[in-house]
């Protein structure tokens, strides 16, 4: 496929490595320009573009940016793409300001896709970026790592599984994107290196009248961080 990643990283970094690796052609941009991607494009052999370049990718378009940088993206570019959107995103409020309408109830990719005028997938967000970057396992190991995968295009949800499942994660349908807060930062599904089961299990047991509550204690642990 021909995909563009938008975020260089840590989640963006081991995207480009691992789709570059099983012949998919990747263009990365950044907020700082092509120039500062030099490195990871002699490394992996993508193509280091501009923003707008990048979402103008055929097949697939991974967002992987802060909540609050949302608003800075090509969004004119977005909106009339005719590639699969995906979202990576969590919203923490310490980095990215009070975004009244998650904090009223939207779910986070929710808010994303309605900022950048376009359907998303919201994937690759429930699993720590080392992770991503060094845990992937052959299909059948034992304890392979899961990754929920939540959105409203059955077809397009499972072009995603698969490319999980191609990474070397399991991947498991985590319902509409009305349902992504399940996976959402402070939910049993955040963050813990499940297997699919486990996951699954994670995902029945998030509690939305704890979402809130779950979201602060998250973002009171990723303060230093910010």
């Amino acid at each position: 496929m021909k995909i563009g990643i938008i975020g260089s990283g840590n989640i963006g970094t081991a995207l480009v490595h691992h789709l570059t690796k099983i012949g998919h052609e990747v263009k990365i941009a950044n907020s700082r320009g092509p120039e500062t991607l030099k490195d990871v494009a002699a490394e992996t052999g993508a193509m280091a573009v501009t923003a707008e370049e990048a979402a103008a990718a055929e097949d697939l378009v991974i967002v992987t940016i802060p909540e609050k940088s949302i608003p800075e993206l090509p969004i004119d570019v977005l909106s009339a793409s005719k590639a699969i959107i995906v979202d990576t995103g969590n919203y923490y409020p310490t980095r990215d300001g009070e975004l009244t309408e998650i904090v009223a109830g939207q779910t986070d990719s929710a808010w994303v896709a309605s900022v950048i005028g376009h359907p998303v997938i919201k994937a690759f967000n429930n699993i720590y970026a080392a992770s991503l970057a060094e845990k992937g396992l052959p299909a059948g190991s034992p304890n392979r790592i899961a990754l929920s995968v939540a959105g409203d295009n059955e077809s397009e949800k499972q072009v995603v599984m698969q490319l999980i499942d191609a990474i070397g994660f399991d991947a498991i349908d985590g319902g509409s994107l009305s349902e992504s807060w399940r996976q959402e930062p402070g939910s049993p599904a955040y963050c813990h290196d499940l297997d699919k089961e486990a996951l699954k299990t994670a995902l029945e047991q998030a509690d939305q009248s704890k979402r809130a509550e779950s979201r602060a204690a998250a973002d009171e642990q990723a303060r230093a961080f910010f």
